[in-house]
């Protein structure tokens, strides 16, 4: 499935010179009920859950940019990739990591790995598309 690209206004934003390629963020979660996958109110396994990951990888990838945005940016998710390689139980604690490796004027791609202790559990990668607070406004009015 071909993904349409997010049309935004021909302006470029110019998010703060600190967010570079390189750029890292953390997030640390412990496994609970709540993040295991159920379907119709019914826990399917014990474990952490795709969906649970993806969250906490959006997550991870928010705070590789929050901080770099300027006053009048806002950023919005526009792709999220996961392959979800192993299971993680209850209990266990998994450690999602960010990576900036594209930063452009309206982007910031990054690569995220998530860790059970050192066992790699799952990777992917999230893109943040930056526009300009107004702009972002006005297509969400025009989606209503």
């Amino acid at each position: 499935m071909k993904l349409a690209p997010l049309r935004v206004a021909a302006k470029l934003t110019g998010m703060k010179p600190s967010l570079k390629i390189g750029n890292t963020a953390e997030v640390i979660v412990e496994v609970t009920q709540a993040m295991c996958p159920a379907f119709d109110g019914v826990v399917v396994h014990q474990l952490y859950s795709t969906w649970s990951m993806a969250h906490h990888m959006e997550l991870a990838a928010r705070k590789v940019l929050a901080p770099h945005l300027e006053e009048h940016e806002e950023g919005i998710g526009s792709h999220i990739s996961i392959d979800h390689l192993a299971l993680t139980p209850l209990g266990h604690t998994v450690r999602i990591v960010a990576e900036a490796v594209e930063v452009d004027n309206t982007s910031v791609v990054c690569d995220v790995c998530a860790y059970d202790g050192d066992r790699l559990v799952g990777r992917g990668r999230q893109v943040q598309r930056v526009l300009p607070k107004g702009k972002l406004k006005a297509l969400i009015e025009r989606a209503r």
